[in-house]
């Protein structure tokens, strides 16, 4: 999952930067509204979190210009203010949820969650591909009777697939989905992963699940794979 987190307090950006990416997100962070903006027209996220005091635009104009857009990507709104009036006003600009500062992370992330729950009803509590099972909710896996241990970024990688089973990602779709603003296309760091996970989720056991189409992409199937493959 990739979050675009806007914030013009750096402290503040780098906590919340630092916390999610302990839960298996990749997180971009604009510091203004109009960076916000740019942003998010260039990039596919899966959540917006948006400060409402900023420099140049602030949090509620951002949010009216992006669902002005037909941008269909969730909102959760941060503020240092508690008046009811903020509330209704961080609403009606499009938002979809509201957190007043301070806040817990954890009910931060339990927002996040519950917001990426609603926008998609395909990213149930648990995936499963043939015998693998992957548990969105505390990030653990098991294939038969065993389990497995991922880190934070092979997790999100695996979530990714499992959430297109059958389907062909390629390379691109991958780091738009699993890595920041910062990814280095000419890196070869998606196919170590891919190596990582194959060995997780396959290593010992009579049918592969994860295969190469070379040139293309990689596809996470339960079936048989083509003679592309």
């Amino acid at each position: 999952m990739r979050v675009l987190v806007v914030e013009d307090v750096t402290e503040m950006a780098a906590l919340i930067r630092k916390g999610l990416e302990e839960h298996s997100f990749a997180v971009d962070v604009a510091a203004d509204g109009e960076q916000a903006l740019y942003q998010a027209y260039v990039h596919d996220y899966d959540i917006v979190i948006l400060d409402v005091m900023l420099p140049k635009k602030d949090g509620f104009q951002v949010c009216r210009e992006l669902r002005q857009q037909d941008f269909r990507t969730p909102i959760l709104m941060l503020t240092a203010r508690d008046a009811a009036t903020d509330t209704v006003e961080g609403l009606n600009s499009g938002a979809d949820d509201y957190l007043t500062k301070p806040f817990n992370f954890n009910v931060l992330l339990a927002r996040i969650r519950a917001l990426l729950r609603r926008a998609s009803q395909v990213r149930p509590d648990i995936i499963r591909v043939g015998d693998l099972t992957l548990n969105t909710i505390d990030h653990t896996a098991s294939r038969g009777s065993c389990q497995i241990r991922l880190t934070a970024k092979e997790y999100a990688m695996l979530e990714l697939f499992m959430l297109h089973p059958g389907e062909l990602l390629g390379r691109a779709q991958i780091a738009e989905h699993v890595w920041d603003e910062n990814f280095d296309p000419l890196s070869n760091i998606i196919d170590v992963y891919v190596k990582r996970i194959r060995k997780k989720i396959d290593q010992g056991f009579e049918r592969p699940l994860l295969h190469t189409r070379r040139g293309e992409g990689y596809v996470l199937t339960a079936e048989p794979p083509d003679a592309g493959s």
